[in-house]
C-alpha cells in the first residue's frame, strides 16, 4: 500500500517553510518563544478556517484530537491561553506579507479573464464586517455599532484579490480607491460609491481606464453621437462633457456615455467610461462582470471565518482575516494547478471532510477510487 501524508500536510507544503520563517523573523516583536511559534499559530488557525471552528476552545480541542499528527506538520500543540496571547500580541503583518507571497504564486498559474481584450481587468469594491462595539471598542463605526471594512481590487485573471486593504468602517470607499496603484492600461470597474470626478481625471492621466455608472443628477453636454445596435440592448453611445462649474473644473475632459437596457430585467443603465476603443456592448458586459467581486465577498463570508472572531483585539481580528485570505489563495492555487472543473466551494468541502486523511491530494480532487487500501485482516468475514 502506498504511503501519503495527510491532506492538510500536503496543503501546508504549498507554503515553503523557509520563506515563512524568514517572514516570521522580519515581523517579530516582543520576547522569543519557548515552545510555541508563529508556524504553530498559522497551522492552528489554518485548521480552524478549513474545518469551520468557531471558538478558541473549539479550535484547541480539535487540534488536540490530532496531536499525534502535529509533529509531521512541524507544529506544537497550543493551549487556549497561548493561542489567544499570540493572536493578540504578535504582529498580523506576517500574514499580510504571506498573502503577498501566495498571491505572486497564484498569479503565475491563474487563467486569463473571459474578454477578448488584453488589458488587465479589475473590479473594485468594499464590504463591511459588523462588530459589536462593546466587545470591539477600537472598531468605532457609529454611535452604537462597530465595524471594519474590507476593500478589494479583484483581478479577473483567476478572480484573485490582488489589492486588499482593511480599514475602520467609517473610511469611505473612494478614499481607499485613490490610494491603489493600478497598472497602466488596466480597466477598473467601480460602482456609484466611487464617484469622484477629480479621481476620474487622475486615472485618465495615468493611462488607466474606468467603467462606472453615471449619476442621474450629473449635468452634461453631448459633444457627438455614434450609432448603436438596438438589437443588442444599446440605447446610446455619446461623447460628453460636464457642464456644472465645479464638476467641469475637477474633470475637464471628454468622456463616453453609453446607455444599455438589460433584456432580462428591463432595467436601463447609463455607463460612464474614458475608454473610446472598446465596443459599447463590451463596456456594458464589463460592468456586468463587476458582480464577481460581490460573489467574492459572499464566498469568503459564507465559507471562511471572517464574521465571528476568536479574539477581540484589533491585531487578533486582523490576524484571522489575513489568514482567511491566505487560505483562499491556497484553494485558488490548487484549483489552478489541478485544472479541474470543480468550484472553489467543492474543493473546500473536499478538504474539510478529508483534512487529516492520508490520501494523495490530487487523487482526492479527481475523485479516483481508493485502490491502494488493503483489507483489514482482523475484520470478520461473513460466509
Amino acid at each position: 500500500m502506498s504511503h501519503h501524508n495527510t491532506v492538510f500536510s500536503q496543503l501546508l507544503k504549498l507554503i515553503p517553510r523557509h520563506e515563512f520563517e524568514t517572514l516570521a523573523k522580519q515581523h517579530h516583536s516582543g520576547r522569543t518563544f519557548r515552545t510555541a511559534s508563529r508556524w504553530s499559530q498559522f497551522v492552528t488557525m489554518a485548521m480552524a478556517q478549513l474545518s469551520g471552528r468557531n471558538s478558541l476552545r473549539d479550535i484547541v480541542e480539535n487540534i488536540t484530537a490530532q496531536a499525534h499528527r502535529l509533529y509531521h506538520l512541524g507544529s506544537a500543540k497550543l493551549s487556549r491561553s497561548n493561542l489567544s496571547r499570540i493572536n493578540e500580541r504578535k504582529p498580523y503583518a506576517l500574514y499580510e506579507a504571506l498573502f503577498g507571497k501566495l498571491l505572486k504564486r497564484c498569479q503565475g498559474v491563474a487563467p486569463g479573464h473571459n474578454f477578448r481584450f488584453n488589458n488587465p481587468l479589475y473590479s473594485l469594491d468594499a464590504s463591511t464586517i459588523d462588530l459589536c462595539l462593546s466587545v470591539f471598542p477600537w472598531a468605532n463605526f457609529r454611535t452604537t455599532k462597530g465595524a471594519i471594512k474590507l476593500h478589494v481590487g479583484l483581478n479577473h485573471d483567476g478572480y484573485l484579490p490582488e489589492f486588499v486593504t482593511i480599514t475602520e468602517g467609517r473610511n469611505h470607499d473612494v478614499t481607499v480607491g485613490r490610494t491603489i496603484h493600478f497598472p497602466k492600461g488596466s480597466i477598473v470597474v467601480i460602482d456609484k460609491a466611487y464617484t469622484d470626478y477629480a479621481w476620474y481625471k487622475q486615472l485618465t492621466d495615468k493611462g488607466i481606464y474606468f467603467v462606472t455608472r453615471l449619476k442621474t443628477n450629473a449635468k452634461t453636454r453631448v459633444v457627438c453621437r455614434r450609432s448603436v445596435l438596438i438589437e443588442k440592448g444599446l440605447t446610446c453611445d455619446q461623447t460628453i462633457e460636464f457642464t456644472s462649474v465645479q464638476t467641469a473644473k475637477k474633470c475637464p475632459i471628454q468622456l463616453r456615455r453609453i446607455g444599455y437596457r438589460d433584456s432580462e430585467t428591463g432595467k436601463h443603465y447609463i455607463f460612464l467610461t474614458n475608454n473610446f476603443k472598446l465596443a459599447a456592448k463590451t463596456i456594458a458586459d464589463i460592468y456586468k462582470a463587476r458582480w464577481q467581486v460581490e460573489l467574492f465577498f459572499k464566498w469568503i463570508k459564507q465559507n471562511l471565518k471572517i464574521k465571528s472572531f476568536v479574539g477581540t483585539s484589533k491585531n487578533a481580528v486582523m490576524t484571522q482575516i489575513w489568514i482567511a485570505l491566505c487560505i483562499y489563495l491556497l484553494i485558488a492555487f490548487i484549483k489552478f494547478q489541478s485544472k479541474l472543473k470543480k468550484s472553489m466551494q467543492q474543493i473546500l468541502r473536499l478538504l474539510q471532510l478529508n483534512l487529516f486523511e492520508k490520501r494523495e491530494l490530487m487523487t482526492l480532487l479527481r475523485g479516483d477510487p481508493l485502490h491502494d487500501r488493503l483489507p483489514d485482516i482482523n475484520q470478520m468475514t461473513l460466509l
